[in-house]
């Protein structure tokens, strides 16, 4: 269920669901059928999508040589998303790896914020008090998408398949072998020989730690997001769990989560930013060598 109170001390925490579920429920109303593989954050992520998009199209639509607007915003973004990129792997690589992690910071941004919208995550199925209303939504409509463990696991995974694809490109498939294997400072005579099971020995360590990277890459963002939304219930709820009378647990209920709003909008710019900065750190790493 979407909000079930589990008592710690005499304050209740929401519990949210770790599912995403099918959205087929819905678009069975409008005569629609999809497979099990369209949930609800599925559903979101092609709405965050479709808002990318539709932003990029606004505004690029007409270029002005004085950019005002959504020109100014979109060319102000642009800006410091490749200067920041640029800083991290050189001009070089971020010429190439410019518009897969451009397009995957605005997607992970969009989305974070996309969930603190009214009606995400609040509007359902569950059961019945009245006709349009129900007790608590146990099957929501719209659930963020970097709430969904699968969403933030897929990111995670397509964006170390680009990384490895940009280091061989660069570097070979040799090169980053040697890399990982090879005996690092420049080292000649008997002590290379000794240093040889050592370094090969870290090179291990190094390949576990590059399989590891899509898992914490993935957690880090899915905790965050996860964290805030069950945060936000929690708040909005606050007053129903303290059992104050019905005016007053509205009241909080619209008052307390504020200040959430505002740290959860601050915490979704900053996970998607550092998302696709150690995305660029991983490149800078493995393409970007001292002499």
């Amino acid at each position: 269920m979407l909000f079930a109170p589990q008592a710690y001390g005499s304050v209740s925490l929401a519990v949210l669901p770790l599912k995403a579920e099918s959205a087929n429920r819905f678009f069975s109303i409008t005569s629609l059928s999809f497979s099990e593989w369209l949930t609800n954050s599925v559903l979101v992520s092609v709405l965050v999508m479709g808002l990318v998009l539709l932003f990029a199209r606004q505004s690029t639509v007409r270029l002005r040589m004085v950019p005002g607007g959504m020109q100014n915003l979109f060319e102000s973004l642009v800006e410091i998303t490749y200067e920041a990129i640029e800083g991290i792997v050189g001009s070089h690589i971020a010429k190439k790896s410019f518009g897969f992690l451009a397009s995957l910071f605005l997607f992970i941004l969009f989305s974070n914020w996309f969930g603190l919208l009214p009606g995400v995550g609040t509007i359902g199925w569950g059961p019945r008090i009245a006709p349009l209303t129900v007790s608590e939504v146990e099957v929501p409509l719209l659930r963020p998408t970097t709430a969904d463990l699968n969403m933030t696991l897929g990111l995670a995974i397509i964006s170390m398949l680009f990384w490895f694809f940009w280091t061989v490109r660069e570097v070979g498939l040799s090169g980053l072998l040697k890399d990982l294997f090879g005996v690092k400072g420049g080292v000649q005579g008997f002590i290379l020989v000794l240093l040889v099971p050592l370094f090969l020995f870290v090179g291990v360590l190094e390949v576990i730690s590059i399989l590891i990277r899509p898992v914490s890459l993935s957690l880090r963002l899915y905790g965050n997001v996860y964290a805030g939304e069950s945060l936000l219930h929690t708040m909005m709820t606050l007053g129903q769990t303290l059992h104050f009378p019905g005016w007053a647990a509205t009241l909080l209920g619209v008052l307390i989560p504020i200040p959430f709003y505002f740290l959860e909008l601050l915490i979704g710019f900053l996970q998607a930013m550092v998302f696709m900065l150690l995305i660029a750190v991983y490149l800078q790493l493995s393409t970007v060598h001292a002499e």
